[in-house]
């Protein structure tokens, strides 16, 4: 049996540093880790040579040739874009217009993880001239924060422009699941849960919503970081907002955080001082490499910032 449903994530050709993220899944990371002297060849092997060129020729002769083989044999029936941004890749737009050139892109499904930080690419619109053209499609819209602390969080995000490009999108969906926000769970994006619940209302969008995961305690990046009266105490004050007005499109919101408080935080996981101290000190070289604050976020709860500042 040939393959009809493709996940193939091509390269990590990404625009954005996202905090929660790296440079395996981000070209913009890893130019970073590269300038600032903060990766290694044990670490990453396959950032430096031969790996690096090794997987690069694997993608170009076999990744690539196998899918557009499906393209031009007319047998996909389902793709899943998700990178990097896939939004990025020049491959994207070429098979999809490719697809549509011959013929049997009402037998495709296209599914997206995307910042959707680009829409438009060589006089060709992603909703307009692409996906309106499609069976279906459903795409799932990176979104941790809205305003200054969703561009911190998210390192390349223009909040107005995302709003733009996503009423876009709405503007073509034909059902609900077609536009939906993807919002991860940070440990600032704990100041944001209102505002993205009120976002996904006025939007009339759908919120799903996970948490950032963590192996150790220096992702500080992780909600789960913070100290358990804290963080029960944020989750029910926000519980109380959200419920009293809640739909079916924020369910997914509410069954997180009422997780989240029977989650294990660091302190009952790792409960390893050390290793939040280095995941502070690491925070705080990016936000000098960035030239941002993280402390200018978290003063909006000053509890957290409190936290943050003892440790």
């Amino acid at each position: 049996m040939k393959t009809v449903s493709f996940d193939y994530r091509f390269n990590n050709l990404c625009n954005f540093k996202c905090r929660q993220c790296g440079d395996m899944l981000s070209s913009s990371w890893e130019a970073e880790q590269k300038n600032h002297d903060m990766w290694s060849e044990i670490n990453q092997p396959w950032m430096a040579s031969p790996l690096r060129e090794q997987i690069k020729q694997f993608q170009d002769t076999q990744i690539v040739k196998e899918f557009m083989s499906a393209v031009e044999d007319q047998r996909i029936e389902e793709i899943y874009w998700v990178g990097g941004e896939p939004l990025m890749w020049e491959i994207h737009w070429d098979s999809m217009s490719r697809i549509i050139e011959l013929g049997f892109q009402d037998r495709v499904y296209a599914r997206y993880n995307t910042n959707l930080s680009r829409i438009d690419f060589k006089g060709k619109n992603l909703f307009r001239d692409i996906l309106s053209k499609f069976k279906d499609w459903q795409i799932c819209a990176s979104i941790d924060g809205t305003g200054a602390t969703g561009e911190y969080i998210r390192t390349g995000l223009k909040y107005n422009q995302f709003i733009d490009h996503f009423t876009q999108g709405l503007a073509f969906a034909r059902h609900k699941r077609q536009m939906q926000l993807d919002f991860t769970i940070t440990m600032p994006g704990l100041l944001e849960l209102k505002n993205m619940f009120d976002l996904s209302q006025r939007l009339n969008a759908k919120l799903l919503t996970k948490v950032t995961f963590a192996f150790d305690a220096k992702q500080l990046m992780s909600p789960m970081c913070l100290p358990r009266q804290l963080l029960n105490t944020i989750i029910d004050e926000n519980l109380e907002y959200i419920k009293k007005k809640a739909t079916p499109l924020q369910q997914s919101l509410i069954d997180v955080l009422e997780n989240m408080k029977n989650r294990p935080t660091f302190e009952e996981e790792y409960n390893d001082l050390k290793q939040v101290e280095q995941g502070k000190k690491r925070i705080e070289k990016i936000d000098i490499i960035r030239k941002t604050d993280i402390k200018k976020i978290l003063e909006q709860d000053k509890r957290i910032l409190e936290w943050w500042n003892s440790i």
